[in-house]
């Protein structure tokens, strides 16, 4: 029973890796190619037969386009031609650039958002610890006579040297988290 549990789960790892990411296209001799990374830019569109995760069409960059605009023709009816493909290339490159710098600024502004509510609450918590550290600076100015724990958890009383150790650490808690 086991060894049958086994053979299911490595012929299904074995698939599910399989078919993570396959391209296929058919390369400019006419034979069908499977690949695990994307065809060469001089694949044409039409020749693209299945791409992995997605079934747009794929990214152009505008280097990629720009050999074709510079092209030499040798006739003017073939340069109006070359033309037309680089230029309808250069507009589906610019749209998807469009949609990158959105993409981008959106995420800009979502970084921007989470770094202040971090400083906001970075702020909150300096707030209290300035509330707090004022309250206990009030308490050992009033001269009430300071318990403390000990390690072995007994309540004794501050001597003059413990309370002045305390009052200097108090100070500078306010001046850290006091500033305005």
């Amino acid at each position: 029973m086991k060894l049958h549990k086994i053979v299911l789960l490595a012929v299904a790892c074995t698939w599910a890796m399989g078919a993570a990411a396959q391209w296929q296209w058919i390369d400019k001799d006419g034979r069908k190619v499977f690949s695990d990374r994307p065809p060469p830019q001089d694949i044409p569109e039409k020749n693209m037969l299945k791409q992995p995760g997605f079934g747009g069409p794929r990214v152009t960059t505008p280097a990629a386009a720009a050999p074709a605009a510079t092209a030499t023709p040798a006739t003017g009816a073939a340069s109006g031609a070359a033309a037309a493909p680089a230029a309808a290339a250069s507009t589906a490159a610019s749209g998807k650039d469009k949609e990158l710098e959105k993409r981008k600024a959106e995420a800009e502004a979502a970084e921007a958002a989470k770094k202040k509510a971090e400083d906001d609450k970075l702020a909150k918590a300096k707030a209290e610890n300035c509330t707090r550290a004022k309250a206990a600076k009030a308490m050992f100015d009033s001269g009430v006579p300071i318990k403390q724990n000990t390690a072995q958890g007994e309540r004794v009383f501050l001597d003059e040297a413990q309370r002045n150790a305390e009052a200097k650490r108090i100070d500078g808690v306010i001046a850290a988290d006091c500033k305005r």
